[in-house]
């Protein structure tokens, strides 16, 4: 009996909605349209070239494992994308052939079976770099311009300039792991005999547990000691684990050492990373800290036009402009933006016009997640306390004038991602130590003052009208 693969697709569907967040399976499952079932070959069509290469990077082992328990083993997946709406052209891509699951890292040697952590030749490992993210896709604005010129000096020379180790710090969704993708690519473009790693500090810790219950530690160590570049990505997953850190000092002793380059982001400055060995955290601070900011209005629309161009839609630069200026808060949700606006003209063959970005936006951007600026909480909080703004970046200690500034900090800490360290350069030129005592002064005057709470309260209130 010839298997209906529309009902086994639905099968499919419904084991992973299972899995993903229903946010996820609207916006990159629900578009997905079952074409044909052939020679053990399963064919899926999806809107865009981006909707595709999404799929294949965050939901690959998702759909593979999926599709193979409802159609069988060995069942391949391959996807065909629509590259024109207007004539209906499209093109086919099979399904990655390696998973994109946590791989080991292991060199290639079909003759005998490699151990855990031997060593690859530069040209054997796996760097674990996506060559997607890419210097040429990294486009620039304020928000990003130091960083990047920092990371392209790093390719140009790894291990050889001041920035080592570079410390990429910033809110999620900024492109500190596109950034951390391009310098590595570039790295092994121009310097193919280094031995390039890019790995997650989940990761890293992962490997690290196995390798202490297995009793392997040192092989452990021997492998990470012999790369040349380190690229460790969210560094604050290490925050508690006091093993791990300890075994990745001596790594960042061994690689200062030898004048070995490390590339390290984190979500935060190294200063504010409670739960870090004081002795790493020195460490950390040793080379250049580079922040990344939110996205600024040129750098939003560029990114916006290129998406929109690589994927070969009709967007009014009306739409775009919309976007840009609704949508502040990172990267990532542009992007969630203009997929579900790609999903919704396709599936009701509607053109992408103002009003489906606004209803879009109004759905995917909660008024309480849009971003509040230092510089208009310092307003709101000044105006509530009939304060001149000015007054705030003196260096006056009268109370009130006190008072507004440690409002000031308190709220930008709770209603921003900037880091403490920024909060204090913008609130008085302060840094990230009176930041945090002005944040515990507030905090402790609002749980022994209910008058006081009334007033955080009422502050708050006029934030978000």
């Amino acid at each position: 009996m010839k298997m209906d693969y529309k009902i086994s697709w639905d099968l499919c569907l419904a084991v992973i909605r299972d899995i993903v967040p229903d946010a996820a399976f609207n916006t990159w499952f629900t578009p997905i349209v079952p074409l044909s079932y052939e020679h053990n070959k399963f064919t899926i069509q999806v809107p865009t070239q981006f909707f595709y290469e999404y799929l294949e990077e965050r939901y690959v082992d998702v759909l593979k494992l999926t599709i193979e328990r409802v159609f069988g083993p060995g069942t391949i997946l391959n996807y065909r994308v629509m590259i024109d709406m207007t004539t209906g052209g499209t093109v086919d891509y099979p399904a990655e052939n390696a998973s994109t699951a946590i791989k080991k890292i292991v060199p290639k040697d079909a003759n005998k079976a490699p151990a855990p952590f031997a060593q690859p030749v530069a040209q054997d490992l796996d760097s674990q770099l996506n060559p997607k993210y890419n210097f040429a896709n990294y486009f620039e604005g304020k928000s990003n311009r130091f960083v990047r010129v920092a990371g392209e000096s790093v390719a140009q020379n790894p291990g050889k300039t001041a920035f080592n180790p570079l410390f990429i710090y910033g809110p999620s969704g900024v492109g500190k792991t596109h950034l951390c993708h391009a310098i590595g690519t570039r790295i092994r473009e121009l310097h193919p005999e280094k031995k390039v790693l890019y790995v997650s500090s989940h990761l890293f810790y992962v490997q690290f547990s196995d390798a202490t219950r297995k009793n392997t530690t040192n092989d452990f160590l021997y492998f990470y000691q012999n790369l040349d570049v380190l690229i460790l990505d969210d560094i604050q997953e290490l925050i508690g684990k006091e093993k791990t850190q300890n075994t990745f000092f001596h790594i960042f002793n061994h690689f200062h050492h030898l004048s070995k380059q490390l590339i390290l982001t984190c979500d935060k400055a190294p200063v504010e990373m409670q739960g870090m060995e004081e002795r790493l955290i020195t460490r950390l601070k040793a080379g250049l800290r580079a922040e990344l900011y939110r996205p600024d209005p040129e750098l939003r629309k560029k990114i916006l036009k290129n998406k929109v161009q690589h994927d070969g839609i009709s967007i009014s630069d009306e739409v775009i402009d919309f976007i840009a200026d609704n949508v502040k808060d990172n990267i990532r949700d542009l992007e969630g933006v203009l997929v579900s606006l790609m999903a919704n003209s396709v599936i009701n063959n509607h053109e992408i016009d103002m009003a489906l970005a606004k209803r879009i936006i109004s759905q995917a951007i909660r008024l309480e997640n849009k971003a509040i600026s230092i510089e208009a909480i310092e307003e709101v909080v000044c105006n509530y306390l009939n304060l001149e703004r000015a007054v705030v970046q003196t260096l006056s200690r009268k109370r009130e004038i006190v008072q507004a500034r440690q409002l000031t900090m308190y709220l930008s800490k709770k209603y921003t991602d900037h880091s403490l360290s920024h909060i204090g350069k913008v609130v008085g030129k302060k840094d990230h130590a009176t930041v945090l005592h002005a944040c515990k002064a507030i905090k402790d005057q609002i749980e022994t003052s209910k008058a006081f709470r009334s007033t955080v309260e009422e502050i708050e209130a006029k934030l978000k009208s």
